[in-house]
């Protein structure tokens, strides 16, 4: 296998990839190898990645526990710290229990194939993640991908279903930023009997009136509805969990194989991650309001470009077409000194490469500004 020719075809068709270190926190200003860059590519949405009380949790605990965790959960690696967690986003989600694991991807890849054998129908949106195609890829179940968030489509689909279906979905896809049509989804799925598995990364800590997500958004409860989010985005931190009925997540426990071979997540992440619940109950409303008046000035200012652009979430895809295109249009912005990279296959189609837009409560209108002057000189 000649792994040198295959990075050479990557380098010529523009799809080759390299890291950008950054030598700073993880805010709205950013310096890569010593080089300062208003950041618009962080799911850092709510800021509370570098917020004191995170950090301050987190160096105790550090302390007081160390850091590694040293064995998996079900071995010596459960912490109280991780069940005082899962009981905290229960109750951010409503639900009976809740189960952590230790990255979003590593919950999408191990509760999917637990939650289906071979008679299991799945019923999967055209755009979802990489980590819910690959969790499917993993089950055993018979897929149908039904085109994105077509309500019509997924309730045929469903009716031709004889067993019960398991549907999959984002509730805020991370690449284009628009949210799942999640009422007339669960309408569907409670008709048939199935469970809607939903995806909430983005939403959760974001949508809702108390940041609840996708579901709050929508006046969404069902017990057919399972949920999966992440410590990695609005909480600024790391890990991923399910949420959902106390008998499914004792399954999960049993079964899921990303939680049974994984080492915990470290009690000091999880520190963090009950220190980001607990500003996200106590300043939640007012970090989501600077943010939605953030994303409405975005996108006034995008539609004067000429680009369609929708605030419900802080995610803006500038559609920049061909590969070549849009890394011409990242190196460009770099040079003006924002930082948006260039979004390529195989995260979305060749024809549809994007600079991704994100923004979090921590950027000022003037951050804004300066990215609509640069998007207007090199688009």
């Amino acid at each position: 296998m000649d792994f040198g020719k295959r990075l050479q075809e990557l380098e010529e068709r523009g799809l080759r990839r390299e890291t950008w270190p950054v030598d700073s926190c993880q805010g709205a200003l950013i310096s890569i190898q010593g080089r300062p860059f208003i950041n618009f590519a962080s799911n850092n949405y709510l800021g509370l990645a570098q917020r004191g009380e995170v950090r301050e949790a987190a160096e105790q605990a550090i302390r007081d526990f160390g850091w590694g965790s040293g064995a998996s959960r079900l071995m010596s690696g459960t912490h109280r710290l991780h069940e005082e967690l899962e009981a905290r986003l229960a109750t951010l989600k409503r639900t009976e229990a809740a189960l952590l694991f230790p990255s979003g991807y590593a919950a999408n890849v191990g509760a999917l194939p637990a939650l289906s054998d071979e008679r299991t129908r799945i019923l999967s949106d055209e755009l979802n993640h990489a980590s819910l195609i690959d969790g499917i890829r993993l089950a055993r179940g018979e897929v149908t991908i039904y085109p994105h968030a077509d309500t019509e489509a997924l309730e045929a689909a469903l009716a031709q279903q004889e067993d019960k279906a398991l549907v999959v979905s984002d509730g805020v896809f991370s690449m284009d930023g628009d949210v799942a049509p999640l009422r007339e989804m669960v309408t569907a799925v409670e008709r048939q009997g199935g469970v809607l598995y939903l995806d909430d990364a983005h939403g959760t800590g974001v949508l809702g009136t108390e940041g609840r997500g996708t579901s709050e958004h929508f006046g969404v409860s069902s017990a057919s509805l399972l949920q999966m989010g992440t410590l990695s985005k609005a909480l600024g931190g790391i890990g991923g969990f399910i949420a959902g009925d106390r008998d499914v997540i004792a399954y999960l426990r049993s079964r899921a194989r990303s939680f049974i071979f994984s080492t915990a997540l470290p009690a000091p992440a999880c520190a963090a991650g009950i220190a980001a619940l607990e500003i996200l109950e106590r300043e939640g409303g007012h970090l989501r309001d600077r943010l939605d008046r953030l994303c409405r000035y975005l996108a006034v200012g995008l539609e004067r470009l000429g680009l369609v652009a929708d605030p419900m979430t802080p995610i803006f895809p500038v559609h920049a077409g061909s590969v070549e295109r849009c890394v011409r249009v990242s190196a460009e912005l770099r040079n003006q000194g924002i930082f948006g990279p260039a979004i390529r296959p195989p995260t979305v189609p060749a024809e549809a490469c994007r600079i991704r837009i994100s923004l979090t409560a921590d950027h000022e209108a003037s951050h804004v500004d300066r990215l609509l002057d640069v998007l207007g000189m090199v688009l």
